[in-house]
């Protein structure tokens, strides 16, 4: 009990652990194509979907959820400000951006080449490390309009290539088209999930500030080339995977900071979580809202992250 729910207190990680995995068998259960448990037993066909679809996108979405939520606590914790994400900084606009342009330029570029565009984190964390911490909403004013303008950019190209459709599945979120051999790569996410929680004592130091940081023997320039390493990589992966979800990684940070308070030590399980589970569970929303259609996770994530992001807002601490 105590090794599997180190990172979690022990009842609240038995409910959580409980809760994801009844979502996860859901998710295996839930499509247009009907698989009953029982016909796994007798049907070779059944057992062919659930491996090369139905187990595939679960895993993708757990896997998209957790490093998504774990990216944006990352940004929040290196910008010093709550306000900001992957969706909402310009970085997965940055890496729409440099998938775009490879489509243009290596039309037969395999998906791991695609995933290594996604430089435009840098720039963003390297101009909002400057702006002043007393005014908190500049740095999401200034992420919203760096995102615009990368994503006015990236319309544009596209416009001019004839690429718009293809540009609208990388900015909708969506895991239908996941299947085996195309989700793979997801699994760096989770490495890179690990290297957080190796570096999550430097990283929670590095929210004090620089002076701080430097006082108590941290590299600030070192950690900071860390945290964009592993918010670029998360992004890359998901945009090209399954495309844009926002708000994942801006309402789990934050309601894993009101539960349990700024210790990324403490937070880091708690958001991977908590991010697998709202992503996986808002698949399955998507499944059932307009079933046998799909609504896109994208789509679902955008109004309950919406809803969730003004409720944080409104309630007081």
């Amino acid at each position: 009990m105590t090794s599997a729910f180190s990172i979690f207190p022990s009842r609240r990680g038995v409910v959580a652990t409980l809760g994801l995995a009844a979502l996860g068998v859901l998710s295996l259960f839930v499509g247009v194509s009907p698989l009953p448990p029982g016909r796994l037993l007798r049907d070779p066909q059944a057992l062919q979907l659930l491996v090369v679809s139905r187990l595939p996108r679960t895993l993708a979405a757990l896997l998209a959820g957790a490093g998504l939520a774990i990216a944006g606590l990352i940004m929040q914790t290196l910008a010093r400000n709550r306000f900001v994400e992957p969706a909402t900084a310009g970085t997965a606009q940055s890496a729409e951006l440099g998938i775009l342009l490879v489509t243009l330029l290596w039309p037969a570029a395999a998906l791991p080449l695609k995933t290594l565009i996604a430089a435009g984190t840098a720039l963003f964390l390297a101009t909002a490390h400057r702006l002043p911490p007393t005014q908190p909403f500049l740095v999401p004013l200034f992420g919203i309009v760096y995102g615009g303008v990368i994503g006015a950019a990236a319309t544009f190209a596209a416009w001019q290539a004839g690429l718009l459709q293809f540009l609208s599945i990388w900015t909708s979120g969506d895991f239908s088209g996941v299947l085996r051999g195309r989700y793979e790569l997801l699994w760096l996410a989770a490495a890179m999930v690990a290297v957080a929680w190796v570096a999550a004592d430097r990283l929670t130091i590095m929210a004090l500030g620089r002076d701080a940081a430097i006082g108590l023997g941290i590299d600030p320039a070192r950690m900071m080339q860390l945290g964009l390493v592993i918010v670029s990589v998360v992004s890359a992966l998901t945009v090209v995977v399954v495309g844009m979800i926002p708000f994942v990684g801006l309402v789990v940070p934050n309601l894993a900071a009101r539960l349990i308070g700024d210790n990324m030590r403490a937070t880091l399980g708690w958001v991977a979580f908590g991010g697998a589970t709202l992503v996986l569970g808002c698949d399955i929303a998507g499944r059932l809202i307009r079933f046998p259609y799909e609504i896109p996770v994208g789509t679902v994530m955008g109004v309950v992250g919406g809803i969730l992001f003004l409720w944080l807002l409104l309630r007081r601490s």
